[in-house]
């Protein structure tokens, strides 16, 4: 088994490839890809990867599925959409969701409205830390704003995933960037500054196309946009700590408790409601917690039968020049997190891998750190199956894959990953870097 792991075994991907065709063909055939329950395609995948590789006996292969569903980060992925769904059911039974996009829908313009949501997003992400915790919060929001004016809620959904993964990827305290900089042997700051010079175009870029695509975008003018600002507090609070570095977990906690303080002082429910809303948010997002843990799973089972390992030695068996061997490290990259759909396990599978291409074709570590992180997150924001895009989709009530068209930053993002690499972007100076 373990000569077969380090070959690889590209069988093992089956199980992945169905989850994704059950998608699109059910989709295709009725014409409406929310037909197939998200939870109903995983849980078909995951019997066959555990019918699969019959020289395990059947109980070790559930150990290794609970082992993927277990890891740390799909735990802490699930304990925010639990925190994330108090919160923004609290929020909005005192009525800090309907205040927060009135007041946006009073001060900003209709067709300014996609790019503040934008760039709320990017800021919020790239201070927590977490896109995931970023869309889980603030995804209300965009969908209040498509609510109320022309704007179509994929579009919206879009725009907070978008905003979240720019953030993801040049946040300091991010797992994608630690991890990202860890396995490339380079600093914090020295990534950072490289990376944002590739993405800052692109981010740019994405404002200009939202800007023309809701150009003409209106607001309804037969509904009340009245607003009391305390109840837009809870927002602000998420903001603020979000923007000094305060743990996402405490963030989102704070903004539960003091949404319910100021629906209990102005009588937007009692004690018991105010426990009662808390409550129907975590149950509603127990299914995309299922889902996150059956897909930690899936991909589990199938990095333990060498799929994920087939696929990182087809991609480097192909490289063959310097530029070659920094698409070989995109495409390390992107192949891992379409494999898996965690953008900091990817970056941690391929990592290993991409500083061995990089010493061998003399890639600077800085520019190696970033095509990770970059690739990463770009695929991150576009795959339907995503924890980020199937948070917000649901949020706004529809199929993930309606939000694919609209994904502007990553797409965006990616187009800027593979000019740098094209055009030697930027010209880097020898230095001598921190193992």
């Amino acid at each position: 088994m373990s000569e077969q792991k380090q070959k690889g075994n590209a069988v093992a991907l089956i199980p992945l490839i169905l989850f994704v065709g059950l998608f699109l063909g059910v989709g295709i055939i009725t014409g409406d890809f929310t037909k197939m329950p998200l939870n109903i395609a995983i849980t078909i995948a995951v019997i066959v990867a555990l019918i699969m590789n019959r020289k395990e006996k059947f109980t070790e292969k559930v150990e290794v599925f609970t082992k993927g569903a277990g890891h740390s980060n799909i735990i802490l992925m699930v304990l925010i959409f639990v925190l994330a769904g108090a919160f923004s059911k609290v929020t909005e039974d005192m009525g800090g969701v309907k205040s927060t996009v009135n007041l946006g829908l009073s001060l900003i313009p209709g067709n300014l409205l996609i790019i503040g949501l934008f760039i709320i997003c990017m800021f919020v992400s790239i201070s927590m830390g977490t896109s995931v915790g970023t869309v889980a919060a603030i995804a209300p929001v965009g969908f209040g704003i498509s609510e109320a004016t022309d704007i179509s809620a994929a579009l919206a959904m879009a725009t907070v995933v978008g905003g979240a993964m720019f953030g993801d990827n040049l946040s300091m305290i991010s797992d994608t960037t630690i991890s990202a900089v860890r396995t490339q042997h380079t600093k914090m700051s020295d990534k950072f500054k490289v990376n944002f010079k590739i993405v800052l175009p692109g981010a740019i870029l994405t404002m200009v196309i939202l800007g023309i695509l809701t150009h003409s975008a209106t607001i309804s003018s037969t509904k009340d946009y009245s607003f009391e600002f305390i109840k837009v507090i809870p927002y602000l609070l998420v903001l603020i700590l979000a923007l000094i570095g305060v743990n996402v977990i405490i963030v989102l906690i704070g903004g539960t408790v003091l949404s319910g303080i100021i629906g209990l002082i102005d009588g937007s429910f009692n004690w018991i409601g105010f426990l009662k809303a808390a409550s129907e948010g975590m149950i509603g997002m127990e299914d995309i917690a299922i889902i996150a843990l059956m897909i930690g799973g899936l991909i589990g089972i199938i990095q333990h039968n060498g799929g994920i390992t087939s696929l990182l030695n087809f991609v480097r068996s192909k490289v063959k020049s310097r530029r070659g061997a920094e698409f070989g490290i995109a495409s390390l990259v992107s192949a891992a997190d379409i494999s898996t759909a965690n953008n900091t396990i990817s970056i941690l599978m391929a990592g290993p891998l991409a500083k061995n291409i990089a010493d061998e074709y003399d890639i600077d570590p800085r520019k190696s750190a970033s095509i990770l992180d970059i690739f990463g997150s770009c695929f991150q924001g576009l795959l339907p199956y995503s924890p980020q895009v199937i948070a917000a989709a649901g949020v706004a009530g529809i199929s993930p894959f309606m939000l694919v068209p609209y994904s502007i930053y990553p797409i965006i993002l990616g187009i800027s990953g593979l000019a740098a690499i094209i055009f030697n972007f930027p010209k880097l100076n020898k230095r001598k870097q921190k193992a």
